[in-house]
C-alpha cells in the first residue's frame, strides 16, 4: 500500500498535480458551502464555461491563463448584471445567454485562432501537464480565493442566510455579494487547469451539496466540503495514474460517487435511514 502512494511520487508531474487539486479543491469547496446555500448553481456553471474565450485569449498573447480566465470570469459576471437589470429577464435567462455566447465566442476563437493549447485541453484540462508556471498561477489565485472568504466568513455567512438582517445590522451587502462573485471568478480560475472548463462547476457544487446532507451548521459544511474536496481529489489523481485515464474527469467522478454514498446513508437525510425512519413509523403505528 505504501509503495502504491509513494511510486507515483517519483515523478515532478505527480507532485504538481497533487498541489493543483489540493489548491483547487480546498478554494472550491470552501465556495461551494455558499453557492449551494444561496442557490447560485447556475451562476458557477455560467461563470466557469464564460471563461473560455479568456484562456484562449490568454494563450494567444502568450500571457497567465489566469489573467484571461480571471478577465473572462469577471466581465461574465458584470454582464449578468447588465442584462438582469436592462429589463425584464430573469436572472437565470440573463445567466443562460450570457454564458452561452462567451462560451460560442471561445470556440469560434480557438477555431479561428488555433494556438498551442488545443480544445481538448482547455475544456477538459491538463491536470498532468502543469507546468512551474501554472502551479504558482494556480496556488497564488487558490490562496486569495480561501483568504477572502475566511477573512470575511462571518459576514459572507450572515449575508447568506438573511440579507435582510446583515443591512439591517450595517454590512454593506451589496459589497459582500461582490465579494463572493469575486470569489467565484478566482475559484474558477484555480480550477480550471485540473478539470477544465467543462467540469470545473463539478468541483464547485459537488463538495458543498455533500456536506449539506451530513452538517447542519455553515462551519460543518466547510469542514466536510473541504475533506470532500481533497479526498475526491487525491483518490482520482492516483485512480487516473494506475488505470490511465485522464484526471480531470476521474476527479470529478470521485467526487460524485461520494455525493452519491451520502445522498443514499447520510444519518438525517440520506435516502435509505428516511425509508428505514418511516417503516418503523408505520409499524409502530
Amino acid at each position: 500500500m505504501i509503495d502504491l502512494l509513494l511510486d507515483p511520487m517519483v515523478y515532478g508531474f505527480m507532485r504538481r498535480a497533487l498541489l493543483v487539486v489540493v489548491a483547487s479543491g480546498v478554494a472550491g469547496a470552501l465556495l461551494s458551502c455558499w453557492l449551494v446555500h444561496m442557490g447560485w448553481a447556475l451562476m458557477g456553471d455560467a461563470v466557469s464555461h464564460a471563461v473560455l474565450p479568456g484562456v484562449v485569449i490568454a494563450s494567444m498573447l502568450g500571457i497567465p491563463f489566469a489573467v484571461g480566465a480571471l478577465a473572462a470570469a469577471l466581465v461574465a459576471v458584470a454582464l449578468i448584471g447588465v442584462v438582469r437589470e436592462g429589463g425584464p429577464v430573469r436572472e437565470d435567462a440573463a445567466m443562460g445567454i450570457v454564458f452561452t455566447a462567451l462560451f460560442s465566442i471561445g470556440l469560434v476563437l480557438i477555431a479561428r485562432f488555433p494556438s498551442q493549447q488545443d480544445l481538448h485541453t482547455i475544456l477538459f484540462g491538463s491536470l498532468l501537464g502543469v507546468g512551474d508556471r501554472e502551479l504558482v498561477q494556480v496556488l497564488v489565485v487558490a490562496a486569495i480565493t480561501v483568504a477572502l472568504l475566511l477573512a470575511l466568513r462571518r459576514d459572507l455567512v450572515l449575508v447568506a442566510f438573511d440579507r435582510l438582517h446583515a443591512h439591517a445590522l450595517g454590512l454593506r451587502t451589496r459589497a459582500l455579494t461582490g465579494v463572493l462573485l469575486v470569489t467565484l471568478a478566482t475559484a474558477t480560475v484555480s480550477g480550471v487547469q485540473s478539470v477544465g472548463v467543462i467540469l470545473v462547476v463539478a468541483t464547485l457544487i459537488i463538495p458543498g451539496a455533500t456536506a449539506q446532507l451530513l452538517t447542519d451548521t455553515m462551519r460543518g459544511m466547510m469542514i466536510v466540503a473541504v475533506v470532500v474536496a481533497l479526498i475526491g481529489g487525491v483518490a482520482g489523481v492516483y485512480l487516473a495514474y494506475y488505470a490511465d485515464l485522464p484526471p480531470g474527469p476521474v476527479v470529478v467522478l470521485a467526487q460524485a460517487a461520494m455525493f452519491t454514498l451520502a445522498q443514499l446513508f447520510a444519518p438525517r437525510r440520506g435516502l435509505f435511514p428516511r425509508a428505514l425512519a418511516r417503516w418503523s413509523g408505520t409499524m409502530a403505528a
